[in-house]
């Protein structure tokens, strides 16, 4: 059968058009939830795993509604300059090691509240050894996404390092509520806390 030249143009186009994937789908086609190498990752956009959004109800007649939709966490990475900030920031925490430079990188995006922002500042004030600072921004991921497993696993990490192996172990069943036993996040947490005390950890 013939097609046309216009059907076989659309065709054409149809075939030849990019695949544009969302932040969370990039990450299950990339292997998904390791996050930040040192982790046992790669995973660009961190982890996290968020409860399905509750169902929208039509407005009744006469009511006005009061309830704002929330925005996506992820959908900084919509952006094409902050997705190429952060990468750089990821580049510089995870291939050079600067983690000094790479806070002040994760600063200039302007989302300091982003889940996955707030906790490789945190990973990196956690490498420099400044642990309070570190703990401020483990919070601060966990209070914009509490289901953001990397930032479990990153603390629990910081956790044993202070000492507190209890609290470490508290971090573990959080993962293991929030994406199970077996992904990389609990696996990793899990083996150091094997670790005899005071080893010192690669993560």
């Amino acid at each position: 059968m013939i097609k046309s030249p216009t059907k076989l143009a659309m065709l054409a186009a149809f075939l030849t058009a990019p695949i544009i994937l969302s932040p969370q789908q990039t990450a299950r086609a990339a292997g998904g939830g390791g996050g930040g190498g040192g982790a046992g990752g790669g995973e660009l956009y961190g982890s996290s795993y968020s409860t399905p959004a509750p169902p929208s109800y039509p407005q009744e007649k006469g009511k006005r509604t009061t309830q704002k939709k929330k925005p996506a966490k992820q959908s900084s990475f919509d952006d094409p300059a902050f997705r190429d900030g952060y990468r750089a920031a990821y580049a510089t925490i995870y291939g050079r090691n600067d983690y000094a430079a790479a806070i002040g990188q994760l600063h200039a995006l302007g989302n300091d509240d982003h889940p996955n922002v707030a906790n490789l500042i945190g990973y990196s004030y956690r490498k420099l050894g400044d642990y309070k600072q570190s703990q401020v921004w483990y919070e601060r991921a966990l209070k914009a996404d509490p289901n953001h497993v990397l930032t479990w696993n990153y603390y629990g990490l910081w956790q044993i390092e202070q000492g507190n192996r209890d609290a470490a172990q508290y971090h573990l069943s959080r993962i293991a509520e929030i994406c199970g036993t077996d992904c990389a996040e609990y696996r990793t947490l899990a083996e150091a806390l094997e670790k005899p005390p005071g080893t010192n950890l690669v993560y």
